[in-house]
């Protein structure tokens, strides 16, 4: 009975499309929530807390600014006594310093003035490029403002600029002051944001222009620059919150904008949806591993199962459990093969059929154990006196049949008597039945015409002589 592996390559298969289906329907279960959560949760709970963060950053400045444009002296000094700059730096020193601000400043609408603690910085004009923001202000029906601006007399950072208006009692303006901070803290906000959430966070104005970036990490100038987002510039720019999504260079971004009044800048939340697949992908590509490990390892121990129980049944099925000799159906499936090598080769094949006398009287007198012992004590002795070539095999009950390869009858006869003295002298089965045992032999050898069967019904009938001649004999029957 020959092993089949067919059957465990298709179970294997089974076992690994079903664990990898499995795998496969959780990683797209699991792309999906991740890409839920991102959308419903981490960026828009991102976004608020930056903006909190940069209003947290924005209320006590301009709460000291408000306080200083309306200070008394403040207005004294602007309406009578301009000429005396110490006051005036003196006093910007010391707002600077208690509430420990980057810079605090003052400009004159009379005089033109734009002093800070250090002194007179610089004189406005309206042509200089630098100075318009103090005349768009002037002009615009805000009593303050915000802004996110380069002063190149402080120095070269990016600088949050809040900036009141101060009045007269008759409300005429004759001033701005204020305070400056450095933008650091929203540089480490942002960097804390890509680093710890691996969100890309920047400020735009009304324009697209990137305002506000992490330095040396977004070089983008303009968002429009992102051709995705080129035609969505007027949805971005929107005091709603929104959020988009987009594909560009062959990855997936989500981007989150919202107006921040304050600034009157639009923060941008972006996210790349791979940074936050990544983890899921791995898991997927482990999972498929582990999958194919486990379904190796269970296909591995099916094998060797299967196989054992193969080979058990193949043992159950080609041998005598008693004898363990080979049984009558596999003696039949041996001589068929030899048969036909015998004719191709024409080399003699000679059989023998052995059957115990009297062996109903050992199982009558002495029981059906005594009568098994005997069996098998006859198998060993018929198994050690013929070559490892040749065959012998339990036909049935008390009947033994042996195949003799290259074997002619005489030859085979003379076997045959080696057996029946070697039977009948044996001291073994002697112990075991308290006489002895004998046996009568049938011996025959194929020629050229025969058949299974028709070898199996000459030398049945050589064993019949023998058996009627008193037993204990060898019968030859040729043709």
């Amino acid at each position: 009975m020959r092993f089949n592996y067919q059957i465990i390559v298709i179970i294997t298969a089974l076992l690994f499309v079903l664990s990898s289906s499995l795998t496969l329907i959780n990683y797209f279960a699991s792309i999906n929530s991740t890409t839920k959560h991102l959308k419903e949760s981490a960026l828009p709970l991102t976004v608020d807390n930056i903006y909190t963060e940069i209003q947290k950053n924005i209320i006590e400045p301009s709460l000291i600014a408000s306080m200083m444009s309306s200070d008394t002296f403040m207005k004294d000094w602007l309406t009578h006594e301009e000429d005396d700059i110490e006051q005036v730096t003196r006093f910007l020193d010391t707002i600077q310093n208690k509430y420990k601000m980057y810079t605090t400043f003052l400009v004159s609408e009379k005089s033109q003035h734009y002093y800070t603690a250090s002194g007179v910085l610089d004189k406005l004009s309206a042509d200089k490029a630098h100075n318009q923001w103090y005349f768009k202000f002037k002009n615009s029906s805000k009593s303050h403002e915000i802004n996110i601006d380069y002063n190149e007399n402080i120095g070269d950072s990016l600088i949050m600029f809040i900036n009141y208006k101060i009045f007269d009692d008759e409300y005429h303006m004759i001033g701005a002051t204020g305070i400056g901070l450095k933008t650091s803290y929203i540089n480490e906000m942002l960097k804390y944001f890509r680093l710890q959430y691996n969100f890309n966070v920047y400020l735009i104005d009304e324009q697209g222009e990137v305002v506000v970036s992490e330095r040396s990490v977004n070089n983008l100038a303009n968002i429009s620059d992102i051709s995705a987002l080129k035609s969505q510039l007027s949805n971005i720019i929107n005091k709603n919150n929104l959020l988009l999504e987009y594909n560009q260079n062959n990855n997936d971004y989500l981007l989150n904008a919202k107006y921040i009044p304050e600034l009157d800048l639009y923060l941008i939340v972006e996210a790349k949806v791979d940074n936050f697949t990544a983890s899921v992908k791995e898991t997927f590509y482990l999972n498929v591993c582990i999958s194919l490990i486990i379904t190796l390892l269970i296909a591995v121990i099916i094998i060797f199962y299967v196989r054992s129980i193969h080979n058990k049944l193949n043992t159950l099925a080609n041998t005598d459990p008693l004898t363990e000799l080979a049984n009558r159906r596999t003696f039949y499936n041996i001589l068929e093969h030899s048969l036909l090598l015998t004719l191709r080769n024409n080399t003699p094949l000679s059989t023998l059929f052995i059957d115990i006398d009297n062996f109903k009287t050992i199982n009558d007198t002495l029981g059906h154990d005594i009568g098994d012992k005997t069996l098998k004590s006859l198998a060993g002795i018929l198994t050690s006196s013929i070559r490892k070539s040749d065959t012998v095999a339990r036909w049935g009950g008390e009947e033994f049949i042996i195949l003799l390869e290259d074997t002619d009858l005489a030859h085979a006869n003379l076997i045959a008597e080696q057996l029946r003295s070697a039977v009948e002298k044996n001291v073994a089965l002697k112990e075991i039945t308290n006489k002895g045992v004998t046996i009568s032999i049938g011996v025959t050898t194929a020629n050229e015409n025969d058949t299974v069967e028709s070898l199996f019904k000459r030398i049945d009938n050589a064993l019949y002589t023998a058996k009627n001649n008193g037993k204990n004999c060898i019968a030859v029957e040729s043709e």
